[in-house]
């Protein structure tokens, strides 16, 4: 377990050890975990030049507002989006990588309780805000992260250390039980990064766990469970949810600490370690492996879905998972990238 203690002790040295005119693109920023961790970050880094993507116009123009309270030094940019559409990914892309050659951080946290509706782009609209969208973000800006000469690294929030099995004639989950649906994206989502990984040696990737936070996430959704989740959290949510500062303070750890590297640029791999912080093991077993899967605690994944995982490499479905991701958007947009 990393403790908050060490979360914040490490992030109160970003100025002093990273870069100033960090540049870090947050999809899901306009509320929630996405919030949360986009204003800690905008405290703590020196002169950051932010974009952040998300639905509400309002919003955007609030936190906008707000982050230049916070760090007047820095750039803000609010790109408003609905981005389970990857057609309007691409967009966006487009729109930073005209004005940016280099990326250090993009952190994605775009989620819904909305399932088994069809996007216009025939995904299912839960897997789409999830992994497939995610994933166009990623494999479209993927060069401009190669490109940082500092800090690279991807931060995708959502259920790591909980990966399970994988519905391999179903990927996009239109049949998998509703409570098999967070195992089997999981696991897309870690493989995936191990996919890309394999493209960007240059660049650490982290599936992260948020835990208990409070978030917008089930505006929209429908039917008995939704509502039977929003008046749980109502009760409980205040008495074991973590606060909305420690997410962010979390959230900024993984995305600029030493303790994720990739390789052995210690340019690249974030603030150095404290002493009594070790590099954490990556997905493969390996300390420092450059992919992640981390839960709340800033801890890695354990033996089982190693083993999980292990097995998933044995039976290609790596490859797999990342071919159906490709053909989907070669389907939609005629092309694997932008």
């Amino acid at each position: 377990m990393v403790s908050l203690s060490e979360v914040e002790s490490s992030n109160s040295r970003i100025a002093s050890a990273l870069p100033p005119g960090l540049v870090a693109v947050f999809v899901g920023g306009t509320s929630g975990i996405g919030e949360y961790s986009l204003k800690q970050f905008v405290q703590h880094a020196r002169q950051p030049r932010v974009y952040f993507v998300g639905r509400s116009q309002e919003a955007g123009s609030r936190i906008t507002a707000e982050c230049k309270k916070l760090n007047p030094n820095g750039q803000y940019t609010f790109m408003q989006a609905d981005t389970s559409l990857i057609e309007n990914v691409d967009n966006i892309c487009r729109d930073i990588k005209s004005q940016e050659k280099a990326i250090n951080l993009l952190f994605l946290s775009t989620g819904t309780l909305l399932s088994h509706t069809e996007t216009a782009e025939g995904l299912h609209f839960a897997t789409s805000v999830v992994y497939y969208s995610r994933t166009r973000f990623i494999i479209n800006l993927l060069p401009l992260l190669r490109s940082a000469p500092h800090l690279r690294r991807i931060v995708t929030v959502f259920g790591a250390g909980k990966e399970g099995p994988i519905n391999p004639t179903d990927f996009p989950a239109w049949k998998v039980p509703m409570l098999a649906q967070r195992g089997h994206t999981s696991s897309m989502t870690t493989l995936s990064l191990e996919a890309l990984a394999k493209e960007a040696p240059e660049v650490s990737f982290i599936h992260n766990f948020p835990g208990l936070v409070k978030t917008n996430l089930a505006r929209g959704g429908e039917g008995p469970a939704v509502f039977v989740l929003k008046q749980v959290f109502k009760v409980i949510g205040p008495m074991l949810a973590m606060s909305n500062y420690e997410c962010g303070e979390r959230q900024t750890f993984l995305g600029t600490s030493a303790r994720y590297p990739r390789g052995k640029d210690l340019g690249a791999n974030g603030v150095p370690l404290a002493r009594g912080l070790e590099v954490a093991r990556g997905t493969n077993g390996q300390s420092g492996s450059g992919v992640y899967s981390v839960d709340s605690d800033g801890q890695t994944a354990g033996a089982k879905v190693e083993a999980l995982l292990a097995k998933f490499r044995k039976e290609g479905m790596v490859e797999k998972v990342w071919k159906h991701t490709v053909e989907e958007f070669e389907r939609i947009t005629g092309v694997k990238a932008i």
